[in-house]
């Protein structure tokens, strides 16, 4: 089984994280960690990404990786550019992806009315399965 495991850098990645690990066991499992680094537009023109961004999203998916190599997991990590949609559905149809986990929230109010939800997106849009990991508010 592949599984396809969108990440951002909020807390709600650590919960979609340590529920992989929890719900799945490692044996016969390939996952893939994926962060898209979204570009901002300025002034009508898409805003460049800076170095120091490419650095911190490439650790951040290789710290998720870690976690799951050392839970037993064959492991590939990937920061894709552009648009989370689109970088997400793209991710699962190049790896052939059997399932998508992510979290529920990443966006701010603001964000989720007027960009929409992720989640809602991939799930009826995606390729395989996809499995939306909820934060509950103990989290």
């Amino acid at each position: 089984m592949k599984i396809l495991l969108a990440i951002d850098d909020s807390k709600f990645s650590e919960a979609v994280l340590q529920a992989v690990v929890r719900q799945y066991r490692p044996q016969d499992r390939e996952v893939k960690v994926l962060h898209v680094m979204e570009q901002v537009e300025r002034l009508g023109y898409p805003a460049g990404v800076s170095e120091d961004q490419v650095i911190q999203a490439q650790e951040l998916v290789n710290r998720a990786g870690q976690t799951l190599r050392s839970a037993g997991f064959k492991v590939d990590t990937t920061v894709y550019r552009g648009e989370a949609r689109a970088g997400i559905i793209d991710s699962a149809v190049e790896c052939h992806a059997d399932l998508i986990v992510l979290g529920s929230h990443g966006r701010s109010g603001l964000e989720r009315f007027l960009l929409g939800s992720i989640p809602d997106a991939i799930l009826h849009h995606a390729p395989c399965s996809v499995e939306i990991v909820r934060l509950h508010s103990k989290q």
